[in-house]
């Protein structure tokens, strides 16, 4: 995170906005495969 001045103007949801959303979609893509996995291993008894 960088400092910034009085004057310049920022949005902070613009600012932040794409960091968050690779943020959540990596966790949902981390969560859907988990249970995935779990699921085969259950199924199948791998």
């Amino acid at each position: 995170m960088r400092w910034r001045s009085m004057t310049e103007t920022t949005d902070a949801v613009l600012d932040t906005a794409p960091e968050n959303a690779f943020y959540a979609a990596g966790w949902t893509i981390s969560g859907v495969a988990t249970l995935a996995t779990i699921i085969a291993v259950w199924m199948f008894g791998i």
